[in-house]
């Protein structure tokens, strides 16, 4: 048995760790049946080297008997800023035997507030504005936006270094240089917080950077979301947060005598503007390579730079960024590139992005202005524009007229699929044009597939509509003016995402932003961080700020998100009903949006507002079971029986019948329990007769959808889910990928054969929301789920579920406890299935078959088969009770004679 995948803080290695008292945790592996931690043993040094040596150890556990490896918190010393800490964990496994170790390091960032010395510097306020450079035909954006700072100080090191630190932030985005290099990989750093509460930096090794001598550091600095223009609010379109960009820095340096310099952004330091001219997210970048500065973050004394101005000395409210920063994840080249007139083409990058474009041109003269403009989709083979409504998403380029130059923006992004090429010096190669896809850079960790393509790619489109929209926040859209972190979109996605990637420490960093977003009367905000939308949230949006930490402990055993969020999540519901005494949500709530984007179908708001009352005051008194705050528990539980029994007298109908009679109402009302037993099968029939009256047609929005496979088949109507899966014909997913979606759509009818385009009001063509379908393709197609009252899958529920058009399906996930699959397929009247349990877990293994004394394993029957611990009949067949291990089970087919 064997531990990987060490994470400190949910992290691989983190470099700059803000967390005093860290979480550590490891995956196990094994290839025999039955393996299990029963103990482990954590040592932790300042050196690698040291771990082997019991007397420079910095903190040993001892051997602690335990079968967990998750979040085992630091309780050793007080750590240190600024310091690596090596540790190493030993796990033993069920017989008491030593099992395996693995190693790994975290570092921690500046951990005390008065460590750090440096000051907030840009451009100096009482300087006169610039002037455009003679020549520059770049047409700036808005006079709200100015040229981004190029800052530099040149500094003096009497010594080579031994070890050298950049923290770094900005207000703003911004990209360091050391000595004419950059620094890092890292995009669009510090990313987007509620920057009044939290304010990120990062932390960069840089000891191969800088040496004894004259150096250079120096850093880009745009406006990015502190002060450009972000949402849609026309009245306030930028400066949310402030004027004007800003940097602060500190680097810190070591020699090998023990002593230290530091460098920080203060007095001394120099800006001009650049060849950048405009950066701004949403319009877009525009450079002028004329106007680039030679050697300008190099030592020297480069013409034009003038005193930086000092804008604050107080460093404010850091913090490290405690997860993954934004990255450059891959490339894609363009698939077709057309000449659509003279110097213009129009990019087929062949899959719907986020990201930019690096543009490669060849002998030019100088002063050519090439235009680049992004698009989701084609209208009449040209790109279609008017669905970015404010945003330009217009890149800019005027050549320098040198052999080769290649143009690839820094301070912005765009949603995109094809890309529009304007004056255009010669013939445009598809090899001189390279999409680059931005996105928070998580671990991607999930795998579906099936023997259905149409099912396949709309896997596909779920996972490329995540990577698009995970970047900074989770963003409900990338093109348009809007680009802002709603919440009903994250919790209804959430289990999807975390079926796709290892979600955890990006959600739990942005639970920070919905924690602070709201008011003090308890409400939350409908996005977050607070931009554009200010009124309290709505039903099925605010409750995101109970569901997602509920979610983050049921899936990653995250304790520590909820126990963070718990006092607001109470908050929330204790907030809804004091507003709504009768127990049935009908006032404030904020703009109401109901099912959003159903299709010829309305929900009563009402109806969906009481539902997700009773929704998040269940999910409060379960969260407060698992703190230990018992009285809490014992409110919400009294509350949630109101509620529960107030929805029943207002809505449910003697017959089984849901007040409206929408698809989503039924859902609603059987996924969150809010039924009495007796009216559950009635109201199955009522939905089911809706599908069916539709010709298996959903009407359902984004409330709705995330919840119509999943209830139909829990409640004996798998035949509907896959009828709904395999459909396209409008409304469906399956209508979108037969015209060529390679990302989930914001609306069903995005585009339509009788309609054409909706209105460019709204219609994105890069939304996640419903593409929550994806979190059944895991859990009941392939059949990767876990128990009630499992947590991060401690006790594996394995129920593939055969049907439609499928002859095979199978899943893989990375969890916190290890990999887990599972998978089935169908040949000649027999179905076999494939599981892995990773070491210390359980499962429960369904087998669906219509003969239960048919299941065999290696031929022979499972009862009695190592790491089976017991066979018991399910109604679908035989459920086996399985010990970790990989198990290969085949069975007469479900409907198949024997």
């Amino acid at each position: 048995m064997t531990p990987y995948d060490l994470t400190t803080e949910q992290r691989r290695e983190p470099l700059g760790l803000g967390e005093p008292r860290p979480r550590l945790s490891w995956k196990l592996a094994s290839t025999r049946r039955g393996a299990a931690q029963t103990a482990y043993r954590i040592t932790a040094a300042e050196r690698a080297a040291d771990l082997d040596d019991p007397e420079r150890l910095v903190w040993d556990s001892g051997r602690r008997d335990c079968v967990d490896s998750i979040g085992v918190q630091w309780d050793g010393p007080v750590l240190r800023s600024a310091t690596r800490y090596h540790w190493r964990v030993e796990v033993w496994d069920e017989s008491g035997a030593p099992a395996g170790a693995a190693r790994t390091w975290f570092e921690t960032g500046l951990l005390h507030r008065d460590e750090w010395t440096a000051g907030w510097v840009g451009r100096d306020p009482l300087a006169l504005p610039y002037a455009d450079p003679p020549g520059d035909d770049v047409q700036t954006e808005s006079s709200l936006v100015a040229p981004p700072l190029y800052l530099r100080h040149e500094f003096h090191l009497p010594r080579p270094p031994v070890r050298a630190r950049l923290y770094a932030t900005a207000r703003g985005v911004y990209q360091p240089r050391l000595n004419g290099v950059r620094v890092g990989d890292l995009e669009l750093a510090p990313g987007w917080t509620e920057y009044h509460h939290r304010q990120q930096y990062q932390t960069y090794d840089v000891t191969g950077q800088v040496g004894e001598g004259a150096n250079v550091l120096a850093a880009i600095v745009a406006d990015g979301w502190w002060c450009g223009f972000v949402g849609f609010d026309a009245r306030r379109p930028a400066r949310h947060y402030g004027e004007q960009p800003a940097f602060l820095a500190q680097l810190v340096v070591d020699f090998a005598d023990g002593s230290r310099q530091v460098v920080a952004t203060g007095s001394g330091w120099t800006e001009r503007p650049g060849a950048i001219r405009v950066a701004d997210l949403l319009m877009g970048e525009q450079v002028d390579a004329r106007q680039h500065v030679p050697g300008w973050d190099t030592v020297g004394r480069p013409e034009g730079f003038v005193p930086a101005g000092v804008l604050d000395t107080v460093p404010g409210p850091l913090v490290a960024e405690p997860d993954e920063p934004i990255r450059v994840t891959r490339e894609l080249p363009a698939v077709d590139v057309r000449r659509t007139g003279p110097g213009r083409f129009v990019v087929d990058f062949g899959q719907n992005l986020v990201g930019r474009v690096r543009l490669t041109l060849r002998d030019t003269v100088p002063g050519r202005r090439i235009v680049l403009r992004h698009a989701e989709v084609l209208d009449g083979g040209e790109p279609y524009l008017d669905n970015l409504r404010r945003a330009r998403a217009t890149d800019v380029y005027v050549t320098a007229g040198e052999p080769v130059e290649v143009f690839e923006p820094q301070f912005t992004f765009h949603g995109f699929r094809y890309l529009e090429v304007d004056n255009h010096p010669g013939e445009l190669r598809a090899a001189d044009v390279t999409a680059r896809v931005l996105h928070n850079d998580m671990p991607f960790t999930g795998r579906f597939e099936c023997s259905d393509p149409l099912v396949d790619q709309l896997q596909s489109n779920i996972t490329w509509g995540q990577r698009g929209n995970f970047l900074a926040v989770p963003t409900d859209c990338p093109q348009r003016d809007e680009r802002l972190g709603w919440l009903a979109d994250a919790q209804i996605f959430a289990p999807t995402a975390s079926r796709n990637a290892d979600v955890s420490a990006f959600f739990a960093r942005w639970l920070r932003d919905v924690v602070d977003g709201q008011d003090a009367d308890g409400a939350f905000r409908d996005v977050a961080p607070v931009v554009s939308v200010t009124r309290e949230a709505a039903p099925a949006w605010g409750d995101a700020g109970v569901i997602i930490p509920w979610h983050l402990w049921r899936t990653y055993g995250d304790r520590r998100a909820l126990e963070r969020s718990f006092g607001a999540m109470l908050g929330w519901v204790r907030y809804v009903h004091r507003h709504n005494p009768d127990l049935r949500w009908r006032h404030r709530t904020g703009n109401s949006y109901g099912d959003w984007l159903q299709v010829d179908a309305t929900t009563p708001r009402d109806l969906l507002a009481t539902a997700y009352f009773a929704h998040s005051a269940h999910l409060v008194a379960q969260a407060a079971q698992v703190l230990g705050r018992h009285d809490e528990a014992t409110e919400m539980r009294a509350l949630h029986s109101g509620i529960r029994a107030a929805f029943v007298d207002a809505y449910v109908h003697d017959d089984g019948s849901v007040e409206g009679g929408t698809q989503t109402g039924y859902l609603l009302a059987l996924a969150f329990g809010l039924l009495p037993q007796r009216l559950v099968p009635a109201a199955v029939e009522h939905l089911a007769a809706d599908v069916e009256k539709r010709n298996y047609r959903l009407s359902t929005g984004f409330v709705g959808v995330a919840l119509l496979c999943p209830v139909l088949a829990e409640h004996g109507r798998a035949d509907l889910a896959y009828a709904l899966l395999h459909q396209d014909e409008y409304p469906s997913w399956g209508y979108s990928i037969r015209h060529g979606a390679t990302t989930i759509w914001e609306r069903w009818d995005g585009w339509t054969d009788h309609a054409g385009f909706q209105s460019p009001a709204m219609n994105s063509f890069n939304h996640y929301s419903l593409g929550s379908v994806g979190d059944w393709l895991f859990g009941r197609v392939a059949g990767i789920d876990q128990t009630a009252s499992s947590v991060a899958y401690r006790e594996l529920l394995l129920r593939p579920l055969p049907g439609g058009r499928l002859t095979w399906a199978r899943a893989e996930q990375e969890t916190v406890r290890g990999r887990v699959a599972c998978g089935w397929s169908i040949e000649d009247g027999r179905i076999t299935v494939t599981a892995t349990v990773p070491p210390g877990s359980t499962a429960l293994l369904e087998i669906p078959t219509s003969d239960p004394d048919s299941v065999r394993e290696d031929g022979a029957p499972v009862a009695g088969r190592p790491g089976v611990l017991r066979v018991e009949p399910a109604a679908v067949g035989v459920a086996l009770r399985l010990a970790s291990g990989r198990y290969t089970v085949s069975a007469t087919a479900p409907g198949a004679t024997t």
